[in-house]
């Protein structure tokens, strides 16, 4: 069985998992508007840290993936240098700031690239081994958790640690603003009134090993899918074809009815909210409470996965699903379950699913003590 051994949220909210879901339960939102920031003509919503501590010679995004990683180590009795432990990062722009000249100038320009990136992290860490990278869009935090049962269970290591973590930039905000992607509102996931996403910045940090079995308060990957439609460079499939293929995979496993909630990608877009509606109907699990976190954190992209998953299961450990914060009326054309206020569950299993560019899709299904 894969299990989960310790976990680390650093975002707006917190600097811990646990004060994270405290944050996220008390309805805590880190979204706000910034007006010329970056100096962007355009205004735009997110979650940004205000500040970051850097680590010596380190970017923001190497820093954060540091702390997040040392955070999450120090729960655990896990020996960093030893050469059966691997970190597998998530993330999706790395220091994609440093093409900037102005940015950080005494960084080498290589660590642009997000293996080199990946192994300053691991060098500052104390990490033998060499890491590796998880870049697939949106899905990437849960793509890098699949990446770890499968390395875990081929005894390729004996402890996975799996963190995900990506800052924004003028760059990146402007790259989703000529998209048209962007809300000047906070998002309001499935619903009629939503008008885009938000973006966010966030590291989290889970830490596998393969175990005989599992006790009874152990989170237990299950099982994991990716499947790709191929629809189109940056629109998801009309169909959720491969959002639909990822859940099949995944809940044939459990019946819906011991479903704690399925925790969406929900980004609040017009066309990803809809296709994940039809997925999760055609996968015949529209009844189970569905619910989004991007109103708390906006996207924090490579982070998301993995921070997502986190939140899911200690909300499953304090027997609630979360609301959808700026949900309020359904807007999608399929009667989806979307969770809208706080509710009480006593079932033990969630699903994670993500989607991305490039018609990337990919599901988790996780169980408290693992599927008997």
């Amino acid at each position: 069985m894969i299990v989960r051994l310790a976990d680390n949220i650093i975002s707006p909210l917190g600097s811990s998992s646990e004060g994270n879901f405290r944050s996220v339960r008390e309805g805590l939102s880190a979204l706000r508007r910034y007006d010329n920031h970056w100096g962007l003509p355009e205004p735009f919503v997110g979650s940004l840290f205000e500040d970051i501590a850097l680590e010596e010679e380190c970017t923001p995004f190497e820093s954060l993936a540091i702390q997040s990683v040392r955070q999450a180590v120090a729960q655990s009795s896990v020996d960093l240098s030893s050469p059966r432990t691997m970190l597998i990062l998530s993330t999706t722009k790395g220091n994609i700031s440093l093409l900037d000249d102005c940015e950080m100038p005494h960084i080498p320009r290589e660590r642009v690239l997000l293996g080199v990136a990946a192994q300053r992290i691991a060098d500052v860490l104390g990490i033998t081994t060499s890491p590796l990278v998880v870049s697939n869009a949106c899905i990437s935090g849960v793509c890098a958790q699949i990446a770890a049962m499968r390395l875990l269970k081929a005894h390729a290591c004996d402890v996975a640690i799996v963190c995900g973590c990506d800052v924004q930039s003028k760059f990146i905000v402007s790259g989703f603003q000529s998209f048209k992607a962007l809300s000047e509102e906070p998002c309001r996931p499935f619903d009629a009134s939503r008008s885009g996403l938000n973006l966010g910045e966030a590291a989290a940090t889970i830490v596998y090993t393969l175990t005989d079995s599992a006790q009874d308060d152990d989170w237990v990957i299950d099982c994991g899918a990716i499947r790709n439609d191929a629809n189109h460079i940056s629109g998801p499939s009309r169909t959720g074809e491969g959002s639909y293929r990822a859940l099949r995979a995944v809940s044939s496993h459990i019946d819906a009815s011991s479903l704690a909630f399925i925790n969406v990608h929900g980004t609040a877009t017009p066309y990803n909210d809809e296709m994940e509606s039809i997925a999760l109907d055609r996968a015949l699990l529209a009844q189970v409470p569905i619910n989004g976190l991007k109103g708390y954190y906006g996207h924090t992209m490579g982070a998301a996965g993995v921070l997502e998953t986190i939140i899911s299961m200690r909300a499953v450990d304090d027997g609630v699903v979360l609301p959808t914060k700026g949900y309020s009326s359904l807007g999608v054309s399929r009667n989806i379950n979307v969770s809208s206020r706080l509710r009480t569950t006593a079932a033990r299993s969630f699903v994670k699913l993500l989607s991305g560019f490039g018609g990337c899709n990919a599901a988790l299904l996780m169980t408290k003590g693992g599927l008997k």
